[in-house]
């Protein structure tokens, strides 16, 4: 079984206010154009498509993560999970977030919100996934 060392909580007053330094804090590895770029497009998104509530909805029902979808409302973890999940990996770019797995994408985007207790309910269900990263030099 894979041993991880747990998150640690971070204060967080508003979940989408753009915090790279706190993300990396967190072992996010995102490089800091594409976070900004993720976190600006939560903002303007109100929709998102079913499979990728699907895919969340399994996830964190797995991991004992509640999430807030309503019919008028997304979640921000959701949301957040589908734009990463979308991005497609420019060319010549040689490590990008388009090659993980689900769940690690969905553990970066709940680094990016700074929601530490639901990385660490990923972490404890998923014992012999690593969702620890080494940032390449070449970034």
């Amino acid at each position: 079984m894979h041993e991880e060392p747990l998150e640690k909580d971070v204060d967080v007053q508003n979940p989408l206010e753009k915090n790279y330094q706190r993300y990396l804090c967190l072992g996010g590895i995102i490089n800091e154009k594409d976070y900004n770029s993720a976190v600006e497009r939560v903002r303007d998104i109100t929709t998102v498509d079913e499979m990728r509530i699907g895919q969340t909805k399994v996830m964190s029902d797995f991991a004992g993560i509640e999430l807030h979808n309503s019919k008028n409302s997304v979640d921000p973890r959701v949301i957040l999970y589908g734009i990463l999940r979308n991005d497609v990996r420019p060319e010549g770019v040689k490590y990008h977030h388009s090659q993980m797995s689900d769940q690690r994408i969905f553990v970066e985007a709940l680094r990016m919100l700074g929601d530490t207790e639901s990385v660490n309910k990923m972490i404890k269900a998923h014992p012999n996934i690593s969702f620890k990263y080494q940032r390449e030099a070449d970034e």
